[in-house]
């Protein structure tokens, strides 16, 4: 159920796989995301299963209504955004509210200043990596009074530069606003690689040191990939404050 946890200072990482719900076929098991088909009964208690696992209330878990954008969202208590207040990045100086991001191959940006006391969390995929959506989820939370040289970092599961092949002229377009995102697929075509990607943009902005999961959710069973099934289910990435 949760693949992957980390805590430092204080500040808490997961990261979920696919086991451990009750999501039937083509969403099996543990689909935690709201708007790809499922039944929403089924949502709910997987929602409220993860949450659980980690010891949370799952009224105190923010889902956001992404749509690979760059905007952010500060909440101060439990929010889920609507079609008319749609972001890719939320921002909290309230400890113990937990952040979410939905992905099945994007990236799950988390980033946490235990000093300060400020958590926030991005999807980053490709239309939201050359958007600025990590730039402007680490200016939300210097505003809020982080330091990026605080900041801990951590990505969770998702495709990798082998698996996400791309036309050459977008790998183009997106290169040139981030470089480190270029790449070539294991059969030698274009691809981008998004996780490096974000990691040069957190380390231009003065962020080091981020923790990129090993999991590439299109070459992995225990994964959601929408590059792999198309229809299929969400993973869930948590971060959030002790206390």
């Amino acid at each position: 159920m949760i693949g992957e946890q980390y805590e430092t200072g204080g500040a808490r990482f997961a990261f979920t796989d696919r086991w451990g719900g009750v999501s039937a076929a083509p969403y099996a098991e543990l689909n935690l995301g709201g708007a790809v088909g499922d039944d929403p009964a089924a949502v709910r208690e997987n929602r409220e299963l993860a949450a659980e696992s980690l010891g949370l209330a799952p009224e105190r878990v923010v889902w956001m209504n992404q749509v690979h954008g760059r905007d952010v969202a500060v909440v101060d208590g439990p929010w889920e955004g609507t079609a008319d207040d749609a972001v890719d990045a939320v921002v909290t100086a309230r400890r113990g509210l937990a952040l979410a991001v939905l992905t099945a191959d994007c990236v799950p940006v988390l980033l946490a200043d235990p000093v300060a006391g400020i958590a926030g969390a991005a999807h980053a995929g490709r239309p939201g990596l050359a958007a600025g959506v990590v730039p402007a989820l680490v200016g939300a939370m210097v505003g809020l009074g982080a330091d990026p040289s605080r900041l801990v970092a951590h990505t969770g599961p998702a495709i990798c530069g082998r698996c996400y092949e791309v036309p050459a002229g977008m790998r183009d377009e997106v290169a040139a606003v981030v470089p480190g995102a270029r790449a070539v697929t294991a059969r030698g075509t274009p691809a981008l690689d998004v996780p490096a990607g974000v990691r040069e943009q957190l380390s231009g902005l003065g962020v080091e040191g981020a923790v990129s999961s090993t999991v590439c959710t299109r070459e992995s069973a225990d994964h959601f990939s929408y590059r792999g099934e198309r229809t299929t289910g969400r993973l869930a990435s948590y971060v959030w404050l002790d206390g």
